[in-house]
C-alpha cells in the first residue's frame, strides 16, 4: 500500500512507520515545512491548506498528530488541544473525501478519556461516553472524520491507553527519572485504573487496521487494565527502587489543575472487547511483561 502518515516523526510515528516500511509499504509523510522528498506531503493545519495532489494514489491514511495533554491546561492549552485534533482530522478527513480515486481506509488515533472518570466500571466500545473536556474532545475528534466516513473511506478510531514504550515525550520516559531517584509513588489514592497498551502492540493493531476490516471505533487497550498503585509497585520493582513517595490528590488538583483531575486522577477500565472479537493476539497483554519488553530495551 501507499500510505500517508501525520505525525511520523513522534513517539507513535517513529515506531509504526519502520514498521509499515518493513512490511514494503511506500510511506508518505505529511510535514509542516517545504518537502525534501517525494516521500513527503506538505500541509498547514493552521492555515487549513494540504498538498492533495500529492495525496494522489494513496490507499491509506494515518492520522496520529496531536499537541501532548500531559502538562497543566491553561485556556490556550485546551484550544491547542482541540485543534491540533479536531481541525487537523477534519482537514484530512475533507480532503480524503475530495479525492478520485479516494484511500480506502483512515486511521485516526485517539484516547479513552472519551470515556470520562468511570470508577471500577468495566468499559467497552458499547459503554456510554463520558463527560469532561477529555471527553468532549475526544467524541468532536471521532466525529470529525466524518466526512472521510461519508463518502465511502473505511474509518477506524482507536481509543487508545497510556502507551508503554521508550522514545521521546513518551509517558515512561517521564517517569523513569523520579523513579529511579527513589521519588516514585502512586497518585491519589492509587485506586483509579490505568487503561495501557504495549507499544508494539499498538503498532500491530495499526498494520491490522490497514491491511484488514476494521471499522469504527475500538479500544486500543491490553486486557488488563492495572490500578495507579499497581502500575507503581510494578515500575518500582523492575528499576530495584523504593515506591515510598506518593503524589497527594490535592498536590495532583493544585499543580495540575483540571489535567490533574482528569488524566492523573481519572479513572477508566478499559477492556478490548472488538479487538478480541476480531482474533487480535497481544503479545504483551500483562504489565510486568510490557515493563520488561520496554525497559529491557
Amino acid at each position: 500500500m501507499k500510505v500517508a502518515v501525520s505525525g511520523a516523526s513522534g513517539f507513535l510515528g517513529s515506531a509504526l512507520v519502520p514498521a509499515l516500511e518493513a512490511d514494503g509499504h511506500e510511506v508518505v509523510r505529511l510535514v509542516r515545512r517545504p518537502p525534501t522528498s517525494a516521500a513527503e506531503v506538505e500541509w498547514n493545519p493552521e492555515a487549513g491548506t494540504v498538498d492533495a495532489g500529492r495525496l494522489a494514489g494513496v490507499d491509506g491514511v494515518v492520522h496520529l498528530s496531536g499537541a501532548t495533554i500531559g502538562r497543566r491546561w491553561t485556556r490556550a492549552r485546551m484550544a491547542e488541544i482541540r485543534a491540533s485534533r479536531i481541525e487537523t482530522t477534519r482537514l484530512l478527513s475533507e480532503t480524503i473525501a475530495s479525492l478520485d480515486p479516494r484511500p480506502a481506509v483512515l486511521v485516526c488515533a485517539g484516547g479513552i478519556g472519551i470515556y470520562g472518570d468511570r470508577g471500577d466500571e468495566i468499559l467497552t466500545e458499547e459503554s456510554s461516553l463520558g463527560s469532561g473536556f477529555a471527553a468532549e474532545v475526544g467524541k468532536d475528534w471521532e466525529e470529525a472524520a466524518g466526512p472521510a466516513r461519508a463518502a465511502g473511506v473505511r474509518v477506524v478510531s482507536f481509543r487508545q491507553g497510556v502507551v508503554l514504550g521508550r522514545g521521546e515525550g513518551s509517558f515512561l520516559d517521564r517517569l523513569l527519572t523520579p523513579f529511579k531517584l527513589g521519588l516514585g509513588g502512586r497518585i491519589g489514592s492509587g485506586r483509579q485504573w490505568l487503561s495501557w497498551v504495549e507499544l508494539g502492540d499498538l503498532v500491530e493493531a495499526y498494520r491490522a487496521a490497514l491491511t484488514g476490516e476494521l471499522s469504527g471505533a475500538l479500544n486500543l487497550v491490553a486486557p488488563n487494565p492495572v490500578k495507579n498503585e499497581q502500575l507503581t509497585k510494578a515500575l518500582g520493582e523492575a528499576l530495584h527502587r523504593p515506591t515510598i513517595v506518593p503524589f497527594p490528590a490535592i498536590a495532583a488538583r493544585t499543580v495540575f489543575g483540571q489535567m490533574g483531575e482528569e488524566v492523573l486522577l481519572g479513572s477508566q477500565r478499559a477492556l478490548p472487547a472488538r479487538l478480541l472479537d476480531t482474533g487480535f493476539t497481544f503479545r504483551y497483554p500483562d504489565l510486568g511483561s510490557a515493563l520488561e519488553r520496554a525497559l529491557g530495551e
